[in-house]
């Protein structure tokens, strides 16, 4: 390196600095001391290293970069500007204006921004992952890791290198406080993923003050008996030590790497204290003055870019991530000519789209009184459905017996560090680093699923909610769904899961009540591009309806609809019911018609999928003028008031499970024909005669 390009290195890292300053003191909120803390580092990384480009920033085999540290989100804004990174549309399209504008981060953490107060996938193209809550997005990178290794085992030929791509993640001391980056960590190092890079920012600064506060421990130490490989580098200003860093991760073959740094917070005023900075408030209008006067930068600029800096980035990252683009690009075509048909899974996968015949094998269960378990029949349709669509892989929190979510097919084999293109993962006991990782995965394009016991989807929520809030086709597949657990007691019984899920926005719940609605269930899973989903299956035994004598299953992919009805379609009680209790509202559907009393069992897998159907569907399955309503499901009630009205009937768990077989619980607790039935007629008996549907 010459002084001259010492000069221009000197000037890019200033003008991320001021960037962050002003735009923090304009907005009034954030956080200033972590983006000017680490400009160096980040700086050095996307103009030196960094395989992207900015003209595409959905490249398949482009470098990943998360800021898991999400509060400095004004590091990954400054970037995106002044690399000049083009926007994408939900379609893929290259819209061919810029990203982040400098109008943009004049809006810092506004109405409407495009930088927002911390990084938001699919709001802001550039941005890998939506990051914030500390821990995530380092655990989300290593399933961005995992997704290049399958991509690499299962695309890649000797003459034809598909997927090679690294994955860096910028973290702090809150990221490796937290708990679920300890469980991806140590699935990394158990892997192997050499080409995963963690940059530690050891500030030892935290909100309450410094790390001596909460966090002693020796975190090299930590990481190497994760199996990972760790280097330091003794001030984050020196470019040359950050480069032979980086070279060092770069090299390596058998391990990820973990890059500690050290950064202290240079300002203009001495003895300046760093801690408010680095965590949530503007350096204020003096301090900022001060600074940019220790910078040599002028003290009354306000997001001022020289027009050399982004030259200067279009040299570095822009040149070579367009280079490797267009070689990347050329390959894939000669790709194309020598494999089609894994160029065509490849341009699929990408795409999100299925590859033709995906349905074709998927079973159809004929009736049966005594049925089979909803984990039996989803691990059979899933097993069908991998073995048509190559890139579906996932596993569970070493539960995959209990949940039969194990992938048995001829040559699916399990992804370990030795067989990349294994489609079976083992996350170990890991609930939390597991959806993370499910996003990971899913965020690089790839079809995950994850999956455990209903009642440790509280473990996962953070990953659940972040997949929703991205708006990722995330599969999480929960069994032991209710009270039937049984024996186990109330530490395996979820009671309060079913609704809390129900409200996350933007994710679709489903719980389907026999074994066609299980596979009608998967149909719709399969077919969506921007919902995560929950599928809620049963330990025990569902009957398996008679589709002759009742309504199709396909109508699970409408939410909810009518299973049995009246003859003349004017019920006076409706049953609504979900999983394994709409058997027990056809049961108590049978005994009223035995006893003349007309009612209409309604089948709800997924309330969300329901709502968005037209008024006119929903008012057919759920007429308002029929007040008389009983829901059944062994869950909460909380939101069943929204279907059976102020007045209707819930039946359902008001308190905590107990440790019994399940023909005891179900009648300690009211799930039995005897009760639905007295439900219903207690609710015909409240309306006046000339008021029920069945008067003409």
């Amino acid at each position: 390196m010459n002084s001259k390009s010492d000069a221009r290195d000197r000037l890019c890292i200033t003008t991320m600095r001021t960037l962050a300053m002003d735009a923090v003191q304009a907005a009034n909120s954030g956080h200033p001391g972590t983006p000017m803390a680490l400009a160096p580092v980040t700086y050095w990384l996307w103009n030196r290293l960094l395989r992207f480009d900015p003209d595409d920033p959905i490249w398949p085999n482009r470098d990943r970069f998360v800021l898991s540290a999400g509060h400095a989100s004004m590091l990954l804004y400054s970037l995106l500007h002044l690399c000049g990174v083009k926007a994408v549309n939900g379609q893929y399209e290259q819209l061919g204006e810029p990203s982040v504008t400098l109008d943009d981060i004049k809006q810092f953490r506004q109405l409407e921004s495009k930088c927002p107060g911390h990084p938001e996938y699919r709001w802001t193209s550039g941005i890998e992952t939506t990051t914030g809550p500390l821990g995530q997005g380092v655990a989300t990178s290593v399933g961005m890791a995992m997704a290049q290794r399958w991509m690499a085992g299962y695309f890649n030929r000797p003459d034809f290198e598909m997927f090679d791509y690294n994955v860096y993640a910028v973290c702090g001391d809150g990221c490796l406080m937290e708990g679920v980056s300890s469980e991806a960590a140590s699935l990394a190092g158990h892997l192997k993923l050499s080409n995963l890079c963690w940059i530690y920012d050891n500030n030892k600064i935290t909100i309450e003050g410094h790390t001596d506060l909460a966090f002693t421990e020796d975190v090299a130490t930590r990481f190497m008996a994760y199996g990972w490989n760790v280097t330091r580098v003794g001030d984050a200003n020196d470019l040359e030590m950050l480069d032979r860093a980086f070279g060092t991760f770069l090299k390596e073959t058998e391990r990820p790497t973990l890059m500690i740094v050290d950064s202290h917070i240079a300002y203009g005023a001495p003895n300046k204290q760093d801690t408010h900075a680095a965590h949530g408030e503007p350096l204020g209008e003096e301090e900022i003055r001060l600074t940019k006067r220790n910078y040599g930068w002028p003290e009354d600029a306000q997001f001022l870019v020289p027009t050399e800096v982004p030259a200067h980035f279009q040299q570095g990252i822009g040149k070579r991530g367009k280079d490797l683009r267009t070689a990347w690009m050329s390959r894939f075509a000669d790709y194309q000519a020598r494999y089609p048909e894994l160029a065509d899974h490849l341009y699929k996968m990408q795409h999100r789209q299925l590859p033709d015949g995906w349905d074709r094998k998927l079973p159809v269960f004929p009736p049966d009184a005594k049925g089979l378990a909803g984990r039996e029949v989803s691990g059979i349709v899933l097993n069908a459905l991998a073995e048509a669509i190559p890139w579906l892989l996932g596993g569970s929190a070493d539960l995959a017996p209990s949940t039969k979510t194990r992938l048995t097919f001829e040559g699916a084999g399990d992804f370990t560090s030795s067989h990349l293109s294994g489609r079976n993962v083992h996350f170990g006991v890991r609930e939390h680093a597991m959806g993370a990782i499910v996003n990971g995965l899913s965020l690089s394009k790839v079809r995950p699923y994850g999956s455990g016991f209903l009642i440790f989807s509280d473990y996962a929520r953070p990953a659940i909610r972040l997949s929703a809030l991205m708006e990722i086709p995330a599969v999480h597949i929960f069994t032991h769904d209710s009270i039937g657990v049984g024996e186990d007691g109330p530490t395996h019984q979820p009671i309060e899961h079913i609704p809390s899920l129900r409200a996350i926005p933007g994710l679709i719940v489903l719980r389907p009540g026999d074994a066609n609605e299980i596979v009608e269930a998967w149909k719709v899973i399969m077919q969506l591009r921007h919902e995560p989903v929950i599928l809620i299956v049963s330990r025990q035994a569902m009957p398996t309806f008679d589709r002759t004598k009742y309504a199709s299953a396909a109508g699970v992919a409408r939410g909810a609809y009518v299973l049995v009805d009246t003859s003349d379609g004017r019920p006076d009680v409706l049953l609504l019911g979900t999983g394994s209790e709409v058997a027990l509202c056809v049961q108590a559907h049978e005994q009223l018609a035995a006893e003349g009393i007309k009612s209409r069992v309604v089948s709800m897998p997924s309330w969300e999928l329901f709502e968005q159907q037209p008024e006119d569907y929903r008012q057919s399955v759920i007429p308002s003028d029929v007040t008389a309503r009983v829901s059944v499901e062994q869950a909460s009630v909380f939101g069943w008031g929204r279907y059976v009205g102020t007045r209707g009937q819930a039946i359902g768990m008001k308190s905590f499970g107990a440790s019994a077989p399940l023909k005891e619980l179900a009648k300690k607790f009211g799930f039995t024909v005897d009760h639905v039935v007295a439900a219903a007629k207690a609710q015909i008996a409240r309306i006046p005669p000339q008021l029920t549907a069945s008067q003409p």
